[in-house]
């Protein structure tokens, strides 16, 4: 098996992980204002990790002034779009795309700005029900 697991680099690690906790319902399972770990409920899967810009000294973590994002959507399945769509609109999240069907996929999705202005895709993935 191999699986990704996403490291975002961000102003505010504190915020940034209760906008993405009120957004998919996940939780914290490391927390901290320089890391963080969120995971899924159902299996403690790791769904994204936050890393403090400039800590640690990795090189593509140094300089938050280069725009975040060039060259990448974060994109999540989830098991009800709904629900994430009503989470967005409560957070006065910066809406990209509203909901819509993806005439690629054939699944319902919109698209969203985090709070550091990473292009995010929520589509719905019956597969997860």
């Amino acid at each position: 098996m191999i699986r990704t697991e996403v490291i975002l680099g961000v102003k505010d690690v504190e915020k940034s992980s209760q906008w993405y906790q009120s957004l998919l319902n996940c939780r914290s399972r490391h927390g901290g204002s320089i890391f963080e770990i969120l995971t899924n409920h159902e299996d403690d899967m790791v769904v994204l990790c936050l890393h403090k810009w400039g800590e640690h000294d990795h090189p593509t973590l140094k300089d938050y002034r280069i725009a975040p994002g060039n060259g990448l959507i974060i994109y999540f399945r989830v098991s009800d779009l709904t629900i994430i769509w009503e989470n967005a609109q409560r957070l006065n999240a910066v809406i990209e795309k509203e909901p819509h069907v993806n005439m690629n996929s054939g699944q319902e999705e919109f698209s969203l700005r985090d709070p550091d202005g990473y292009y995010i895709s929520i589509c719905s993935g019956q597969w997860l029900a």
